[in-house]
This record gives C-alpha cells, sequence and structure tokens, in this order.
C-alpha cells in the first residue's frame, strides 16, 4: 500500500454522498451484485446433461469426467490467477483490476459458444473464464476487508453471499434458456450480460485512504474479536503452522464439498429419478443455502473463532454425507444437500476473514492469494475425483462416504493447526473472548 495506491484510493469525506460509516454498505452491495455474477458457474451442474446430450449429437461420445473437466479447468485458473493479482491491486486500484476481470469473464462465456468439443470448451472457458473470476474475485474481498475493521466477518461474508447465491438465479434463468434455445445459446446469453455489468459495476468500486477507521472503533482486543496477533507479510505467514492448518482444511472442504456439489443436478434425476425440471429447481434452492452460509459463517467466525467455526462445518458436511449414503431418499436428498451446499458456502467466508484475523491487513491481497490455492487444488480434484467414482461404481451415491471421510480428517486438521499463529510474548496476545484456543 505505497504512494501510488494512495493517489488511486483518494477518498473524500463523504461515500455515495454519505459518511464513510454508512457508504460503506453501497460498496458491500456493489460487491455482492459482481460476487452474484461471477458466481454464475456454480450453475454447472444444469449444464451437465445438456452438454453431454449436445456433444453426442456432435459423434463425440463423453464421460462424467469430461463434462465435468470444464467446470474443474475453471475453478482452477480461478485460484491459481487469484493470488497473481494480489499486488496489481494495491499498485492499480480496484477499479481496473476489476475491469479487466469482468471482460475476460464474459469471454469466457462467450467462447464455450463456439466450442466444437469438450476440451475446446475445458481450455477456452476454463482457462479464460476462470482467469477473469480470479482476476476480479479478490477485489470485493479487499475491499470488505479494509472498509469493515470493526466486522471483517460480517462484510466478507454479505459480500461473498452473491457467489454462493449465484446459482439461485443463474441456474434458474440457465435451466430455462437452455429448455428453450439450447445450452450453446445460453452460453452466448450469460456471455454477453456478463461482459456488459461486470465492468460496469467494477467501475464503481473504491478503497479507504490509508489509515482510515470506522468513528469510534478502537482496535483493542476487548473492542475487536477478529484481533490479529501480528501484521505479516506472504513469506512470513507461510513460515506459520496456522497457514498450512488453514490452507489444508480450506482444500479439505472444498474437495469434499465441491465433489458433492457439482452433481447435485444428476444425483437427483439418476440415483432418486426425480424429473430434470424439479431436480434443476432444488439445484436453485440448494443455492440459497450456499449465499446463506456465507454471512452466516463470516459472523459466526467474527464470534465464536476460526478454528470452531471451521470444526462445526466440517461436522455437518460429514454428518449429511453419510445421510444420504446410507438412505438415499427424496426428504434425505434435500436435506443433505441443503446441509452441504451451506457448508460449502461457509468457507469462502471462513478462509479470507481467517487470513486477516491470522496474518493482518498488511500484506491481505497476497496472502489470501496464496490461502486461496486450496481452493484451485480442491476445485481441480473434487469434481474430477467424483465424476471417477460415478464411471467406476455406475453410480454417484459412492461420492458420499469419500466426502465424510475427508470432512473427519478436516475436523483434525483444524483442531491440531488452526490456532493464532502468534499467541502470547512481545508480538502480542490474543486474551479473553479473543482467545481461539
Amino acid at each position: 500500500m505505497g504512494s501510488a495506491q494512495n493517489r488511486r484510493e483518494k477518498t473524500d469525506m463523504t461515500l455515495f454522498g454519505r459518511p464513510p460509516e454508512h457508504g460503506r454498505w453501497i460498496l458491500i452491495g456493489l460487491g455482492l451484485c459482481i460476487n452474484l455474477a461471477l458466481g454464475s458457474i456454480y450453475a454447472w451442474s444444469v449444464f451437465v446433461d445438456p452438454l453431454a446430450a449436445h456433444f453426442q449429437e456432435l459423434g463425440q461420445p463423453v464421460s462424467a469426467s469430461d463434462v465435468l473437466l470444464p467446470f474443474s479447468l475453471f475453478l482452477g485458473a480461478f485460484a491459481l490467477t487469484m493470488p497473481l493479482c494480489g499486488r496489481f491491486i494495491d499498485t492499480y486500484g480496484p477499479r481496473p483490476i476489476a475491469f479487466l476481470g469482468g471482460c475476460l469473464t464474459g469471454s469466457g462465456w462467450l467462447l464455450a459458444s463456439v466450442s466444437p468439443s469438450p476440451l475446446y470448451l475445458a481450455l477456452s472457458f476454463g482457462a479464460i473464464g476462470g482467469a477473469g473470476v480470479g482476476i476480479a474475485y479478490g477485489v470485493p474481498l479487499t475491499m470488505a476487508a479494509r472498509w469493515f475493521p470493526d466486522r471483517r466477518g460480517t462484510a466478507l461474508g454479505l459480500t461473498l453471499l452473491g457467489f454462493g447465491a449465484s446459482a439461485l438465479l443463474t441456474g434458474f434463468l440457465a435451466g430455462h434458456l437452455i429448455s428453450g434455445w439450447g445450452v450453446i445459446a445460453t452460453f452466448r446469453v450469460f456471455g454477453v450480460a456478463l461482459l456488459i455489468l461486470l465492468p460496469l459495476m467494477g467501475l464503481c468500486l473504491s478503497f479507504p485512504p490509508a489509515g482510515w477507521k470506522p468513528a469510534g472503533w478502537s482496535s483493542s482486543p476487548s473492542l475487536n474479536k477478529t484481533h490479529t496477533s501480528r501484521e505479516c507479510t506472504r513469506e512470513e505467514m507461510v513460515r506459520t503452522p496456522a497457514f498450512y492448518g488453514l490452507w489444508i482444511c480450506f482444500f479439505i472442504a472444498c474437495s469434499a464439498g465441491l465433489m458433492a456439489i457439482s452433481i447435485a443436478l444428476p444425483v437427483g434425476t439418476e440415483v432418486l429419478g426425480l424429473e430434470t425440471g424439479l431436480a434443476t429447481f432444488l439445484v436453485s434452492v440448494f443455492a440459497i443455502f450456499n449465499g446463506g452460509g456465507r454471512p452466516l459463517f463470516g459472523a459466526l467466525t467474527d464470534r465464536l473463532n476460526p478454528q470452531n467455526t471451521a470444526m462445526l462445518s466440517f461436522v455437518l458436511i460429514s454428518v449429511a454425507s453419510l445421510l444420504l449414503w446410507q438412505a438415499p431418499v427424496l426428504p434425505i436428498y434435500i436435506l443433505s444437500f441443503a446441509l452441504l451446499w451451506g457448508s460449502i458456502g461457509a468457507w469462502p467466508a471462513i478462509a479470507p476473514t481467517s487470513t486477516a484475523a491470522f496474518f493482518g491487513l498488511r500484506d491481505y491481497p497476497r496472502c489470501y492469494g496464496v490461502v486461496y490455492l486450496a481452493y484451485g487444488a480442491g476445485a481441480v480434484i473434487g469434481p474430477m475425483l467424483a465424476g471417477s467414482i460415478r464411471t467406476t461404481t455406475g453410480s454417484y451415491i459412492g461420492v458420499f462416504p469419500y466426502v465424510a471421510l475427508f470432512a473427519v480428517i478436516g475436523i483434525g486438521i483444524a483442531f491440531w493447526l488452526m490456532r493464532p499463529p502468534f499467541p502470547g510474548g512481545e508480538n502480542g496476545l490474543v486474551t479473553g473472548r479473543d482467545s481461539f484456543q
């Protein structure tokens, strides 16, 4: 956060014509809307069967793994690009980075509409669209963390609500467009809409001036429940056990969660025999829980602490998976996937809030970019493993004991490693209600 940033982030005494304490909530609304557009990828399960049918009509039979590959590469490119752009957010400010990311995201969806093969779809839509999301995604998060040092988990959770809830809107819209116009035209419509909306919203973003604090707020441990014991650079962060605990837990949660939510619609149609329309509707309902999990678990991370909130999410994932594995009937399907979507939605709030709580804001875009690589690794491994299990066993139901096992491992890792990196000593002490231990 040097002089270049200060020049680009110079802020008046008002924000959108309001005092900063009030105007900053408008920025959270903008961040939510940006994430709503970026999160269109979470509707991917609606595209799975129509894409398979489309390529079969072209004489290219595909497996479950082939159709899930673009989803995995999109999320992988997303996670790989994000840490590379962290320093550019500080250098150039939020607007140009959000603008560039929005343009690439829309371009990825447009290129998907001219895909002659699954491989082309994976490379164009996955690589370009995913990179665009990775470039833009960190901007609303960094903005929320800086404008809300007093309510960091809540602000991040609300900002991320749009990403998780996106499937509610985009899943319904995609299903309607696919049934009327076909899957290829649906990619084209999404691409044009994203190319227009994302850059325009990105131009409205701003960061607070250096050193800004909410009126009447103190960063003392007694008032700040996400008190950090020390401000860290990225290099200092990666030398702490807390970083590895957070990274591994994030990876496990994403692998297990995305194994499950990426197959929500096929489980409904293949295992339970639901009509496609009903299964598509239920995926949109599940997205409510995915989006709602972000502000809920963000607030819980503020109140409980990162370690306890992480363990709670893993308990819910394991219980939901075991229930569905043992009793694949409609009521259990609805309950289990609601819990699964909500619990995986928790981690995009737990991880950035934990990064700020453990390592501070001094180097936050770069620090969280490295943490977010766990999401990319999980995004690649989880859906591909789900497709492999489906191909091997002939049913998606065999995925869920693996999801439960991963969650149990996550509980142990969170218990042993997700602790404050600098408890006590001259570097600072987390005490009283702020203690994570």
